[in-house]
């Protein structure tokens, strides 16, 4: 078998290939579990597995799906208690987050125009 690259634009005649062979089984194996971990171990490598949640994360709230004819999107940040609050006060009078944005809006002018 020659070390030389065939060209792929000459034509190289007969090309030996008889030093190519499918492996077998033994050579295409895969390593056995532990000993990956212990390589891995004895290299210092970082896990790749997920870390466990940690205990102060919030609750899932169920997905508040409505068909209200709300369709501007309204992004703030806020602090967890106010998040909440919000949500509580929607979800003990029954509103859709829209409307309790809407009711507040509503109380803070009453509000202003109040101290005018």
């Amino acid at each position: 078998m020659s070390k030389q690259r065939t060209s792929v634009f000459q034509d190289a005649g007969e090309i030996d290939l008889s030093g190519f062979s499918p492996k077998g089984r033994e050579e295409g194996r895969a390593p056995a579990q532990e000993h990956v971990k212990a390589v891995a171990k004895a290299a210092n490598f970082p896990s790749r597995e997920a870390a466990s949640v940690p205990a102060r994360a919030p609750k899932a709230r169920p997905a508040r799906i409505y068909r209200t004819g709300r369709n501007v999107q309204f992004n703030a940040k806020a602090s967890r208690e106010v998040v909440d609050a919000i949500y509580a006060i929607a979800e003990k009078q029954g509103w859709v987050l829209g409307e309790t944005l809407e009711r507040a809006v509503a109380a803070l002018r009453r509000e202003l125009e109040a101290k005018q």
